[in-house]
């Protein structure tokens, strides 16, 4: 072969589907990292290359702070607290850049009774709410200002007494606990005075021209037509704005029924009734969206925030997570004798791992159809919102401690989202567990992907007799994955380099909130939506046939939440109490 058909040969994909050099340019895994990055990279430049003075002051200042008032009063005074407050409220995202972002990528708002709240609010209109809120406001501050007064009396006698009596500590410390209580129910109650007014009619359409953009130039280079997929575009971002408009309305979003559910919802009434347009349906890249997202959402896996939490979350998620998912699998073939094993597999990941991200990973190592996809993120979606009521619930009514609370949570919910708020429905503490160890739980996407590539080369798909390459291994793993882990591991180097209240204020509140979450927002409600108008109820129906993909996910996720609360409460209270201590 000559040197010119050897290059040739390099720069093609050939009909084995076998991955090649134009790959890179060519294929949809390869163009959502590329977009990725570019997202990430203009976040970078935005909020974290030129980090302003006076947040480096601000954090000497409290930490300077924070060690004298631990290094003289048995108990977090309240100099303490409000040091701790300033670093808290340092944000990238009130600069100049944040707030542009922050304005186009706005998604419609929260509404009660009148859809076009959650678009537009006139003047007369904010003025009149904030009116209305104003005597609440009023009656908050002069709560918080009493208690602050309390707490300074309680604490000033506590120090009078060099802080060795320990009823007058007690006290102090109570005191400054409901001070702290009041003053946040004083920013709740500022925050729905401040009532502006909004349009976000215009900015709707930036994003529109955006999105259509960034996707039109991937659908370019990867061979298809950017006239028809535009053309059907903005029919999908039409109905993700709904998606965002019903999941943001008030009892739908207090009973977990968010934007992912309305999203499928919406778009499955479509494509059963009037029928998806023909026209729409090239625009319907349901991976292309979800693999950009999955991306972005790599940022948000922080190594620093994981080993923050210590071993014991590692174990509650790296342990239990691979034993459900195996049992789960085994159980589905052995006693329930699913026929499709890449349904049974999308199932176990999405309920073990972490809901839709995992799904997606999942379905792409092990080629499953898009209806077995769909229905594992469908009935996941389901169960979220029931356990993100259920759960906080019962963890209140049984008295569980926060952090195991928490940790139980973040194990066995499956949204991200959806765990956060659940978690906050228990406190602060337990938000703060639920989050981590759902991101922690977040890293094994790529691992699990990893793995169903070996086993479904290995074990499924192989041919008896035939020895299988390791690039049978590499084509079937789902290329987007390395774009996840390569984002989560800069991020986490940059955010390491800056130190925890730095990164939290330029890397947390800046790179992943600021840029980062809400374009991936947008990307996974454009993947749902997507879902939604490309099922066909009768073609579903068959995978639904005997009801075993319920049962499956069922005694799964019952296996899931007795050995997650079993771990949780072993690391975090048997092995590690002193850990436990210091959350």
């Amino acid at each position: 072969m000559t040197n010119e058909a050897s290059v040739k040969d390099q720069n093609v994909v050939t009909d084995d589907g076998r991955s090649k050099i134009s790959d890179l340019w060519k294929k949809e895994d390869y163009w959502a990292i590329w977009l990725g990055f570019i997202i990430l990279i203009i976040g970078y430049f935005c909020f974290v290359a030129d980090i302003p003075e006076a947040f480096r002051t601000t954090v000497q200042k409290s930490n300077a702070t924070l060690a004298a008032e631990a290094s003289k009063s048995p108990f977090k005074t309240i100099e303490y607290y409000n040091a701790q407050s300033a670093k808290d409220k340092l944000s990238a995202r009130s600069n100049d850049a944040g707030k542009f972002i922050s304005k186009y990528l706005a998604q419609p708002g929260g509404w009660k009774t009148n859809p076009l709240d959650a678009f537009y609010r006139s003047d007369a209109v904010a003025k009149e709410s904030s009116e209305k809120a104003k005597p609440a406001a009023e009656k908050s501050a002069a709560a918080a200002a009493e208690a602050l007064n309390m707490a300074k009396t309680a604490q000033a006698d506590a120090a009078a007494a060099g802080y060795k009596d320990a009823e007058l500590n007690a006290k102090a410390e109570k005191a400054i606990d409901a001070w702290r209580s009041a003053d946040k129910s004083k920013s709740s109650a500022a925050g729905k005075a401040a009532v502006k007014s909004i349009n976000i009619f215009p900015t709707l359409v930036v994003a529109l021209l955006f999105f259509t953009a960034i996707f039109g130039i991937g659908t370019f280079f990867m061979g298809r037509s950017v006239f028809e997929f535009t053309k059907g575009f903005a029919f999908v971002f039409g109905v993700a704005i709904l998606a965002f408009m019903f999941g943001s309305q008030a009892d739908l979003k207090g009973i977990g029924a968010g934007s992912e559910a309305c999203a499928i919802v919406l778009g499955m009434l479509i494509a059963n009734t009037i029928g998806t347009p023909k026209f729409v349906k090239p625009a319907l890249q349901t991976e292309f969206f979800i693999k950009t997202g999955l991306v972005l959402l790599g940022a948000e896996v922080l190594f620093d925030k994981i080993v923050a939490i210590g071993i014991p979350g590692i174990f509650v998620a790296w342990v239990v997570t691979p034993t459900v998912l195996i049992c789960t699998f085994i159980f589905g073939q052995k006693v329930l004798k699913i026929e499709s094993k890449t349904l049974n597999m999308v199932i176990s990941a999405d309920m073990s791992v972490c809901g839709t991200s995992a799904a997606i990973a999942t379905a792409a190592a092990c080629r499953a159809k898009k209806e077995e996809l769909t229905l594992a993120i469908g009935i996941s979606l389901i169960f979220t919102a029931i356990m993100m009521i259920v759960m906080p619930a019962f963890i209140k009514f049984v008295g569980m401690p926060e952090v195991l609370g928490g940790a139980w949570i973040g194990g066995t919910i499956d949204a991200t989202g959806a765990v956060a708020a659940a978690g906050a429905f228990l406190g602060e503490k337990a938000m703060y567990v639920a989050a981590t160890i759902k991101m922690i739980q977040n890293v094994l996407i790529g691992v699990t992907a990893f793995g169903v590539a070996i086993y479904w080369c290995t074990k499924v798909d192989c041919v008896p007799g035939q020895k299988v390459q390791s690039r049978e291994i590499w084509d079937r793993f789902p290329k987007f994955v390395l774009g996840f882990l390569t984002a989560s591991i800069i991020a986490s180097l940059i955010s390491g380099s800056l130190g925890t209240d730095l990164s939290n204020a330029v890397v947390g509140n800046g790179l992943v909130k600021g840029i980062a979450s809400p374009v991936r927002g947008w990307c996974f409600a454009l993947a749902f939506t997507s879902i939604g108008l490309s099922t066909n109820f009768r073609e579903l129906g068959k995978y639904l046939k005997g009801g075993k993909p319920l049962i499956l996910y069922v005694c799964g996720q019952s296996l899931n939440l007795c050995l997650t609360l079993s771990m949780a409460y072993l690391m975090f209270y048997v092995v590690f109490p002193e850990i436990t201590a210091k959350i």
